[in-house]
């Protein structure tokens, strides 16, 4: 997808947001999401949400396990993000103790892992991933935090993967990641790549959402 956003007036973190809004838009109302958050469906709809989140964070953090020693990409490596501890912890709650030999990756969710271990052969590519996932989830994804909480009674187990209590102060921490964005050492084609890869990341999403939209019948709430 061709980006026509001015990518030297404004600040790369800037560009960034502005050039995904659309698909970001997408992701966040899809036929899916809008069940989950409409209260249409049942807390095993949302586990087939988190059990996707296992798989796609899993193939994240094991990319930066190796961004680690990358001059670029090691910027964007902050263990207090890391999600699979924490998922672990949730599919043990909501799936039960035999949730390793039960869960199973969709289609589209085998896909997306994909893409995320090849474009992430650049750290650019990397960062398009981390950023769409960790960000939205610090942000939006409280959303769902709440709504665990207040329509399934979960707020610790089951829940954890939407705390980020080792990042301090939220905004701070965002604020601290688009400078990051801002100064890392990408030319224009560089950064034109990043949000290329960003948007290819919102439609990975897109079409998790959408194959688990397939399913819904089957979790939907009294």
């Amino acid at each position: 997808m061709p980006v026509t956003t001015d990518l030297v007036s404004a600040p790369f973190s800037a560009t960034l947001r502005a050039s995904t809004r659309s698909a970001h838009e997408r992701a966040n109302h899809s036929g899916y999401m809008n069940a989950l958050l409409g209260n249409e469906l049942t807390l095993a709809g949302y586990t087939q949400l988190a059990i996707q989140y296992y798989f796609i964070y899993r193939a994240i953090e094991q990319v930066s396990d190796t961004m680690a020693a990358d001059d670029t990409g090691h910027e964007f490596v902050f263990d207090e993000l890391r999600r699979l501890p924490k998922l672990e912890a949730d599919m043990a709650f909501l799936v039960g103790p035999d949730w390793r030999e039960t869960i199973r990756p969709l289609p589209a969710t085998e896909s997306y892992v994909r893409r995320i271990h090849e474009a992430s052969a650049w750290a650019g590519g990397y960062v398009a991933h981390h950023y769409t996932r960790y960000l939205g989830d610090i942000a939006g994804g409280q959303i769902i935090r709440r709504l665990l909480a207040t329509n399934y009674g979960i707020v610790d187990k089951g829940a954890s993967f939407y705390h980020f209590d080792g990042i301090g102060s939220a905004p701070a921490f965002r604020d601290r990641y688009r400078a990051k964005l801002d100064t890392a050492p990408w030319n224009e084609t560089d950064r034109t790549r990043v949000v290329d890869e960003t948007l290819t990341a919102f439609e990975c999403n897109v079409a998790v959402f959408a194959e688990l939209a397939e399913d819904m019948h089957r979790y939907q709430a009294a």
